[in-house]
């Protein structure tokens, strides 16, 4: 299933100007300076021992289990370049906006005489800076994935169904049944 937060930090991801460490030994020795050279918490982090931790600083230890790999992946993503991170996240915030590119199963309430029936429908519409900042901001306090659905759908029936406010005002917008969700810093 598509989330809203993986993709957000896809977007974010995008910005990067230098690719992550692709082996496990690169990524292990990132993790180990990222915690004051600490093997112990990194190994406390990743859920395996302090010794298989130095092992794969010492490249003694070549290819990890898959679920490891993806853990270790995973960290590594979430600490590599946190100023590049922060930067993309002010501009899409407060300049930019960002894009959003969705396929998903609308519902809404509509006006008497015509239909509220949930249909898919593909928008790919460029939110203003105020949307991309309550995206962004709520993702950074830690929102639930439902939270985060929530304030996309309000953003996308501001900016799509109500025509940023000028029409159709009272309407609630639901996003139901993501089928493709990316978005663009």
């Amino acid at each position: 299933m598509v989330t809203v937060g993986e993709e957000l930090d896809k977007a974010v991801q995008g910005a990067f100007t230098r690719p992550v460490p692709k082996s496990a030994g690169a990524q292990m020795r990132y993790l180990v300076r990222q915690h004051q050279r600490s093997t112990r918490r990194v190994a406390e982090l990743l859920g395996i021992s302090q010794r298989t931790v130095e092992r794969y600083v010492r490249n003694q230890i070549k290819r990890p289990r898959p679920e490891l790999a993806d853990r270790l992946e995973r960290e590594v993503r979430a600490r590599w370049q946190p100023q590049v991170r922060a930067r993309a996240k002010q501009a899409a915030a407060a300049t930019s906006g960002i894009m959003i590119d969705v396929q998903a199963r609308f519902g809404y309430t509509a006006a008497a005489g015509s239909t509220d029936q949930a249909r898919v429908r593909h928008l790919t519409l460029a939110l203003p800076p105020r949307h991309a900042a309550r995206l962004l901001e709520a993702q950074g306090d830690g929102v639930d994935e439902d939270d985060l659905r929530e304030l996309a759908a309000e953003a996308l029936g501001e900016v799509y169904f109500r025509d940023s406010g000028r029409r159709a005002h009272g309407l609630e917008v639901e996003l139901k049944d993501i089928v493709d969700l990316e978005f663009k810093l």
